[in-house]
């Protein structure tokens, strides 16, 4: 299915990597959801920069019953179901090595909130998207990981352990899902210049990063966001259960 005939969900959209995201696929002619789930301002905004071709839809992903309610509300707002799912959010957590919980400190509770917000809100966009994909025999999903799982340069316990996760998660969803037409993915970004998330992440850090990478230079979200629309397109139709790390070289897989 052609970029400028598809219905795209993105989570957490409406900043960050997930507003560039969304722009990418209206860039290409594609509709796009924007999901939001606090910052209504900026999802708002940016509803109104790409006009009738999106939509903002409130919705906590971790909630099944706010997640089918949104792609429902998607599919009477564009007479068609969504084609694509970019699962973008991020609950509660910064970039911050300093302010980090070290291994003394970390506590299951901090798994289990970003766990929630990979993994089950992951687990409840697809299964809410699911029905429609399998009627239509097309359907892409993108998941959103980091270098840090592969490479953990600060080790933050709780982000980097729930990411790598996904990936296990992104795996056997594609082994499933293949045979209705459906491709499932991931792209894992590095640190990137910058975004709400890393802004909390040090000058140094940041030059730390640009030298040792081979392009010399911190990845910035709309490369990340020019990625993730490949792997909707049609040059990756037999691409499915792969990580592909969009940092520059800094780790090579």
């Amino acid at each position: 299915m052609k970029l400028s005939e598809q219905i795209v969900l993105v989570t957490g959209g409406s900043r960050g990597l997930g507003a560039e995201t969304v722009k990418a696929f209206a860039r290409e002619g594609a509709r796009v959801v924007i999901n939001y789930f606090e910052s209504f301002d900026k999802a708002a905004a940016l509803q109104q920069s790409l006009g009738e071709n999106a939509i903002a839809i409130k919705a906590d992903i971790r909630n099944p019953e706010e997640v089918q309610h949104m792609f429902e509300e998607a599919k009477r707002f564009f007479g068609n179901p969504v084609t694509t799912i970019v699962n973008n959010a991020l609950v509660n957590f910064r970039f911050d090595p300093i302010a980090r919980k070290d291994a003394s400190a970390i506590a299951w509770d901090d798994y289990h909130s970003q766990l929630e917000s990979a993994v089950r809100g992951s687990l409840h966009t697809i299964q809410a998207g699911l029905e429609d994909m399998k009627e239509m025999g097309f359907g892409r999903v993108v998941n959103i990981g980091t270098n840090l799982f592969q490479n953990p340069v600060v080790p933050y316990h709780d982000y980097n352990t729930s990411k790598a996760a996904l990936l296990g998660f992104t795996r056997n969803m594609a082994n499933e899902l293949g045979q209705f037409g459906i491709t499932v993915n991931m792209v894992s970004g590095g640190l990137l210049k910058a975004t709400d998330a890393s802004s909390a992440t040090s000058a140094e850090v940041f030059q730390l990063i640009e030298s040792s990478t081979p392009l010399r230079k911190v990845t910035e979200p709309a490369e990340v966001a020019d990625t993730i629309v490949f792997f909707a397109s049609e040059w990756a139709r037999a691409v499915t259960g792969q990580n592909l790390v969009v940092d520059g070289g800094l780790v090579m897989d």
